[in-house]
């Protein structure tokens, strides 16, 4: 069992920043791959970053390719979510999310592991 807590969400401006937090707890951090969707009012929940088993190679949705950014820090068990020049296209409620290193990243129902959410807000 895997629990995630994230943190970080808030309201900014358009053309802001925001670092976002998912701390694990439970099984050996290191054994899943992690990933941040996004589901904004009345949208399906959407793929926004991944990151490999232990760190390693990223992925990103085109929508935020060059402005976020994941990472992951293993003696944490945490994995951020560094977002940068913010739209008001981006507002959602952001989840991280644990998968085996074998399932695919891009899927939400590859995923096991889900934290509660964190809202961000991004005013024009």
């Amino acid at each position: 069992q895997v629990q995630l807590v994230e943190s970080g969400g808030g309201l900014v401006q358009a053309g802001g920043s925001l670092r976002l937090s998912c701390a694990a707890s439970g099984r050996t951090f290191s054994s899943y791959a992690m990933g941040w969707f996004r589901q904004a009012p009345g949208k399906e929940r959407e793929f926004v970053a991944a990151i490999g088993w232990s760190g390693g190679r990223t992925y990103y949705a085109d929508s935020v390719k060059g402005r976020f950014t994941i990472s992951s820090d293993n003696a944490k068990n945490t994995v951020y979510l560094q977002m940068n020049s913010l739209k008001p296209e981006d507002t959602a409620v952001y989840y991280c999310g644990a998968r085996r290193p074998s399932r695919s990243y891009l899927m939400e129902y590859e995923y096991d592991y889900w934290g509660q959410g964190t809202q961000v807000t991004v005013s024009s």
